[in-house]
């Protein structure tokens, strides 16, 4: 059985990117493909 193991992303790191996403004219899918995290990450 295999298990992934839960990345932890530090509140600074949160700040930013939602400042980004906001920021930017890319599309969702796009910045979290940049960043290398997946999409749902960014939904929540």
């Amino acid at each position: 059985m295999s298990s992934k193991t839960r990345r932890n992303f530090t509140d600074e790191f949160k700040a930013e990117t939602v400042a980004l996403l906001e920021s930017s004219d890319r599309p969702l899918w796009q910045l979290s493909q940049e960043l290398g995290i997946e999409q749902s990450v960014l939904r929540t």
